[in-house]
């Protein structure tokens, strides 16, 4: 099995276990049984967006930031989120993209999956359709959606560039690629780098905003632009470490982690 097989299984079943908790109510991201990632996924939706959706679905959220608040949706559109996990970022882009669009939520776990459609059935909304799949290979049609939305998935795939390739050959032209996703600024300590956990976590597989800028370039995307929006300290990342050796690197991070909002259009003449 290859290293990029081998890193999205143990992505898989961590992601599978926070679902199935969250199922039979024993909580979700920092429940005892997933340890503490409250530094990247906590705080990011504000209480009138906690009305909207079932409690489930704040339980599974996952993500170092809140897309569908920065997305700037509109009515009719198609949306598609990314590692869609509990769902909430779908049911919400729904209800802004109203009954005349369609939200898409795409996940490889099928516990994920499971917990999303619960969520689904529990708000009542008509216009969500989630999908099993891989973000490397979009089950979606050529030029279907107007909007990719994501929180803190990309950075966890081991072939970033086909996922940006495949975002933006679902995209129609003149469509936006908007995710929230961590950020790297300077050198990364090998330690984190080998650091599976912190892979969960969305550390250890961060991109450079140099790197993410030119892959998003490689893949044809244009009016590209990087927008910081939360900045981690030597404690968040060394929160997500649970080894000592991993914890004293974490400590070298400084403010080199942050959570940023990335945009991006397909061309229209592409």
């Amino acid at each position: 099995m290859s290293a990029s097989n081998d890193l999205k299984e143990v992505i898989r079943d961590k992601y599978g276990e926070i679902a199935a908790h969250v199922r039979i109510g024993q909580g979700g991201c920092c429940s005892p049984a997933t340890a503490c990632c409250d530094p990247i996924t906590g705080n990011l939706y504000d209480s009138n967006v906690a009305k909207e959706l079932p409690a489930q679905a704040m339980q599974a959220s996952l993500g170092c930031g809140n897309p569908t608040a920065l997305a700037e949706l509109k009515p009719g559109e198609t949306v598609l989120d990314l590692g869609s996990g509990g769902g909430i970022d779908v049911l919400l882009s729904a209800r802004r993209v109203g009954p005349t669009g369609k939200a898409y939520g795409l996940d490889m776990t099928d516990e994920m999956l499971e917990l999303a459609e619960d969520n689904k059935r529990a708000s009542g909304l008509g216009n969500v359709e989630f999908l099993k799949g891989e973000i490397e290979s979009i089950p979606l049609p050529d030029n279907s959606v107007d909007v990719i939305i994501s929180k803190c998935v990309i950075n966890l795939s081991g072939d970033k560039d086909r996922v940006l390739k495949e975002a933006y050959r679902v995209l129609k032209p003149g469509g936006r690629f908007a995710v929230s996703d961590v950020v790297v600024r300077g050198e990364v300590p090998p330690a984190i780098r080998r650091s599976m956990e912190l892979w969960i976590g969305c550390i250890a597989g961060a991109l450079s905003d140099e790197d993410y800028t030119a892959k998003l370039r490689a893949a044809g995307f244009t009016d590209i632009g990087i927008e910081v929006t939360r900045v981690y300290d030597a404690n968040d990342c060394g929160c997500l470490a649970e080894d000592v050796d991993t914890k004293a690197a974490a400590c070298q991070v400084g403010d080199k982690f942050v959570s940023a909002f990335v945009r991006a259009v397909k061309p229209t003449n592409r």
